[in-house]
């Protein structure tokens, strides 16, 4: 068995490369579901990094993608979605390290959530349950160890005056909420100038869909702020990344993206061009750490751009069309 701790800890890329080699053919040999895919592709076992699969993310609908023994009554994330297919279902053996991975991924981009007031804006990832993000921000709530913290539903009075408190007792302020509430927060003409708002993309079919430089647009002039921050992130994985005005996504060192042409799933495309995203998440170890996603995007310096989706995938809340 892996040791977990390594997967935090710094890591040259050629050191990332071995780890990931080390948990592609731990996972291959104890995901069934990641084993029979990857046979399907003709692949037994994995000797160099570019030989990797990818499991599309359309089987977490179907199947159970775990790569470590389920106890009983684990922690589950189900997705957002209401789709014919269902929802994705992730199933997290070992819920520590998913506390490890959105800690010191936001730690890195936004600092220690003890500097933070986080007010949550996430109604219907309330009202479905079974939120991944829910879990997240409510963790980061917690850390935040600050008695205004907490999730706001429809009180949009409140999240106003909880925000002039915050400031009033020296800390900093983050919205943290999914684009419709926080586009119907905007609405109310309330002054949220020193708020650092970070949305988490979704409509939810509750407005029209926007694109990324539309919607922080609407933001930014609603709430009277310069800057949108936005999350990526999906029920899938345990890790996320973090974008601001220039729109680039960083993630944290244990998280990589790799392009795969369209048509040629085992295509690689070069950084600079348009291609599917795949996503290489080693907190991921008790499940698939390599996930062939919807999402398409262009790699840049310093991180990825979201450019929409695939053709006919799913609407899925955590992406939206940049551009």
């Amino acid at each position: 068995m892996i040791n977990p701790s390594r997967i935090f800890e710094p890591q040259s890329e050629a050191e990332f490369r071995s780890l990931a080699l080390e948990i592609a053919q731990f996972q291959l040999t104890n995901c069934t579901i990641y084993r029979d895919f990857a046979r399907l592709m003709k692949v037994e076992q994995v000797n160099q990094f570019e030989d990797i699969p990818f499991l599309p993310i359309r089987f977490f609908k179907e199947f159970e993608v775990v790569s470590t023994p389920v106890q009983e009554n684990p922690m589950v994330f189900l997705s957002s979605g209401t789709g014919e297919q269902g929802r994705s279902k992730h199933i997290v053996t070992d819920p520590s390290l998913y506390t490890q991975s959105y800690t010191l991924g936001f730690e890195q981009y936004f600092g220690s959530p003890k500097e933070w007031v986080i007010l949550a804006l996430l109604p219907n990832y309330l009202e479905q349950g079974n939120s991944g993000l829910v879990n997240m921000v409510e963790g980061l709530i917690s850390q935040s160890e600050h008695p205004l913290s907490g999730f706001v539903l429809n009180e949009m009075e409140q999240i106003h005056a909880r925000y002039v408190a915050a400031l009033a007792s020296g800390r900093k302020c983050m919205l943290f909420g999914v684009s419709y509430a926080l586009l119907n927060l905007a609405e109310q003409g309330n002054d949220f100038s020193q708020a650092v708002v970070v949305e988490t993309g979704g409509m939810k079919g509750r407005r029209k869909e926007l694109t990324k430089p539309e919607l922080h647009e609407a933001l930014k002039q609603g709430l009277n702020t310069s800057e949108i921050h936005s999350e990526y992130g999906m029920t899938e994985l345990l890790s996320q990344g973090y974008c601001g005005p220039d729109f680039i996504f960083r993630t944290p060192a244990w998280m990589r993206l790799v392009l795969r042409d369209v048509s040629d799933p085992k295509a690689r495309v070069p950084e600079g061009q348009r291609g599917a995203i795949n996503i290489i998440d080693l907190a991921n170890l008790n499940s698939c750490s390599f996930i062939a996603t919807d999402d398409l995007g262009k790699l840049v310096p310093g991180g990825f751009l979201l450019e929409g989706r695939v053709n006919h995938a799913d609407i899925r809340g955590c992406n939206q069309m940049v551009g």
